[in-house]
């Protein structure tokens, strides 16, 4: 059926069709590409005409990933499944536990730590709380720990390499916005990341130093020492080459995540050995399986943003938002609260997809930097997957602790605390996101 109306009422009657179905066919858990596709065709459908509907639908999925920077999508998907499977989990432990000592909560902050370094070698809060928090539980147990505190400390720093590069989700926000430096963004997640680490390391330190959760261990002889260095520095290493690659000029984002493979392919099987070449067909596959679903998801939300266009829509909730205030601390605290929401039942690839380009006006109208809002807007969605009552890496970092939701909320409480210090530092002090891209001269 084909619907005619007139000027401003067919973009809000097209509004109106685009928001209830898409929401609909979520309620019925149909995968969020597919309901986008089919929220956007319905649209296109209902509002235009048939047949340039489904042409046009086809266009721009094919248009939105034909893009060079989302070669990078692949490659770093690739390179961040042979660094998770290849035993460097034990390794970025046993280094963040000969540098944290005896401090009180050590165990704690070490899974901290860990899980910033592991989640931005591979890229994945999920993958971080599986491989440090399937490690740091047991060790936590033996000494007296809190599981319920433990598990905690694991789920809060999960998401950290997220921000920290490299990592795919500043790729997709740059597809999103239209082009934002992908390099700057890359550099403008440390200081927010290693932020975001402190503040969680700072309440397992005061939790330890209140428990008494002091390790005990022997004295550490100069060649143990320098043997657990010499074993993380490979893992490592892989940061600093790409991005000291990206800002020496040797190579693009895109050319790092091929340099990314290609080094995380020897690290695994011929430095660690614990990747067999008969594991390499599973991986690839496994590879294929994530850069489809991404790719589709980025395709799909293509179209929407086509849609979103024609209706209106961003325009209206940006004038919306507006109008509700005009302090900028308002408005933002309102986006972040919109957002933390999204990000609880929302994967990261399409929330940035859908919301950048509905979000990124009104902050642009309030001065802000889009490199800022890049990195706030991964944060919030970051802090959303540990967020009830649908966080993915919550729930796995409950699984893994073999405990239910509910015991781990409570002690989470103190953590959510911290992290919500972090985003209010990013949302309102624009230096922490901007400082480094300006250092590097990525800006401009």
């Amino acid at each position: 059926m084909h619907i005619y109306a007139e000027g401003g009422n067919m973009e809000i009657q097209a509004a109106i069709v685009l928001i209830i179905v898409f929401f609909l066919l979520l309620a019925f858990s149909v995968p969020v590409s597919f309901s986008i596709i089919s929220a956007s065709l319905v649209t296109l459908i209902m509002f235009l005409t048939p047949h340039f509907g489904v042409f046009i639908s086809a266009q721009k999925m094919v248009t939105g990933i034909d893009s060079f920077t989302l070669l990078a999508v692949p490659f770093f998907v690739l390179a961040g499944l042979l660094m998770s499977n290849g035993g460097i989990a034990k390794r970025l432990i046993n280094l963040a536990m000969l540098v944290l000592g005896k401090v009180p909560g050590s165990l704690a902050m070490t899974n901290i730590a860990g899980n910033a370094m592991f989640g931005s070698i591979s890229g994945s809060g999920i993958a971080a709380a599986t491989a440090i928090g399937g490690v740091m539980q047991p060790l936590e147990n033996e000494q007296g720990y809190d599981r319920a505190f433990s598990a905690a400390a694991n789920v809060a720093s999960a998401p950290v390499g997220q921000l920290i590069p490299p990592t795919a989700s500043f790729i997709v926000f740059s597809a999103a916005s239209g082009g934002v430096s992908v390099a700057a963004l890359l550099m403008a997640g440390w200081i927010p990341g290693l932020l975001w680490a402190l503040l969680c390391m700072v309440v397992a330190f005061v939790y330890g130093k209140k428990h008494g959760y002091v390790i005990k261990r022997d004295h550490l002889t100069a060649k143990v020492v320098l043997k657990t260095i010499w074993d993380a520095i490979p893992s490592l290493f892989l940061i600093v080459i790409i991005i000291g690659g990206i800002l020496s000029g040797y190579f693009t984002p895109t050319e790092a995540s091929g340099v990314a493979v290609v080094y995380a392919f020897i690290l695994a099987v011929f430095v660690y050995k614990s990747i067999k070449i008969k594991d390499i067909p599973r991986i690839l596959k496994e590879t294929a399986v994530m850069t489809a679903i991404v790719m589709l998801i980025i395709g799909a939300s293509s179209v929407l943003s086509f849609v979103l266009s024609f209706t209106g829509l961003p325009q209206a909730i940006s004038a919306a938002l507006l109008g509700v205030s005009d302090n900028k601390i308002v408005i933002l605290l309102i986006i972040n609260l919109i957002l933390l929401i999204v990000g609880t039942f929302m994967d990261m690839a399409p929330a940035l997809l859908i919301f950048t380009p509905i979000f990124l006006p009104v902050v642009k109208a309030l001065g802000m930097n889009p490199i800022q809002f890049g990195v706030m807007m991964v944060m919030n969605l970051s802090i959303g997957t540990i967020t009830p009552p649908v966080g993915s890496v919550l729930f796995v970092g409950c699984s893994i602790s073999h405990l239910q939701v509910e015991e781990v909320i409570k002690k989470l409480v103190p953590f959510f605390v911290a992290i919500l210090v972090a985003l209010l530092f990013v949302t309102f002090v624009p230096q922490l996101s901007m400082w480094l891209p300006t250092v590097f001269g990525l800006l401009g």
